[in-house]
């Protein structure tokens, strides 16, 4: 059996940045008030000529160069986002035709903020039967055109940007174990419902509930995880999570006996970049030398569905 393995990452960030400074100009905010319960100072804002497949595209591009491969060699695309240029086709589908790929199986994968950990866990499942040998899988979300920016506890949060990886088979392991889950009866309590009026679709969030459930969640994944591989958590070399709230990510480290710095933060330049949150950190870890080829990664993610899934990986 062929194992999967990532042997890549590129990602890209738009080049409008949205501060706390300049919420402070349009909401009853602070930059401390945001700081103290977010971790969030900036966040990367699409440009209005920008779509999700834009940046998807750039992040694609970077780790198809990185990896030293021809893209028409990629025998499989799958696209994590929220946030569709259009209804359909999927957006993997356009990013197909904009990397000039002639023809090979594309879709997208809808899981918020867990969708990059579902879009891994499917493209290792791909390799590992044999069905693909070659995957390009991405996350890019453009939150901020579902966000309402007149809602102080929403606005705060959103990013943009996109993270993508090369998967390869291999006869060494990569992609140890995926696991992934949900539980559709919490949907209300972080969705997007279609509105009646003219208004935009934005994002809807019971905030509070929604951090007491993501912190026990995840508390369990961890578990999963360790006893699915037989490991303990002093094994764990580095902990790639899903950029939501430096809160979170301080129990799910405090979880694994962890010190900070063995954890990816990306969240206070990036904000919640929703799927592409967790590509975006292991590129920065990879890029600044932080992560190491064999060294052993947990990525952990939390989102709305509920969805969350872990994914444990060597490089």
């Amino acid at each position: 059996m062929s194992f999967s393995k990532i042997i890549a990452t590129g990602s890209y960030l738009p080049s409008s940045i949205l501060t706390n400074q300049d919420l402070e100009k349009r909401l009853d905010t602070s930059d401390d008030w945001i700081t103290s319960r977010t971790g969030i100072k900036q966040r990367h804002i699409i440009g209005d000529e920008e779509k999700t497949s834009d940046m998807a595209y750039e992040a694609a591009i970077k780790a198809i160069k990185a990896a030293k491969i021809d893209a028409n060699s990629i025998d499989l695309i799958i696209v994590a986002t929220t946030t569709p240029d259009k209804v359909f086709p999927s957006t993997a589908c356009t990013l197909q035709s904009k990397l000039g790929i002639e023809e090979c199986p594309a879709f997208d994968i809808q899981a918020v903020c867990s969708g990059f950990i579902y879009a891994l866990s499917v493209a290792d499942k791909y390799i590992k039967t044999n069905s693909a040998r070659t995957v390009l899988v991405v996350g890019a979300d453009a939150m901020s055109t579902i966000t309402d920016y007149s809602d102080r506890g929403n606005a705060i949060l959103w990013g943009d940007g996109a993270g993508a990886v090369i998967l390869k088979a291999s006869q060494e392991p990569g992609i140890l174990s995926t696991h992934i889950h949900a539980q559709g009866k919490y949907e209300d309590l972080l969705h997007v419902p279609r509105k009646s009026d003219e208004k935009k679709d934005t994002i809807d969030m019971v905030g509070n509930q929604v951090f007491k459930i993501a912190v026990n969640t995840l508390d369990r994944i961890v578990d999963e995880t360790l006893d699915a591989n037989n490991l303990k958590k002093t094994d764990i070399d580095w902990l790639v999570p899903h950029q939501a709230n430096i809160r979170i990510l301080e129990a799910t480290a405090k979880k694994l006996s962890m010190g900070m710095d063995k954890v990816i933060v990306t969240i206070d330049r990036h904000g919640n970049t929703s799927a592409a949150s967790i590509p975006l950190a292991l590129d920065e870890g990879i890029k600044t030398n932080k992560i190491l080829p064999n060294q052993l990664i947990l990525m952990e993610a939390f989102g709305g569905g509920f969805t969350w899934g872990s994914a444990l990986i060597k490089l």
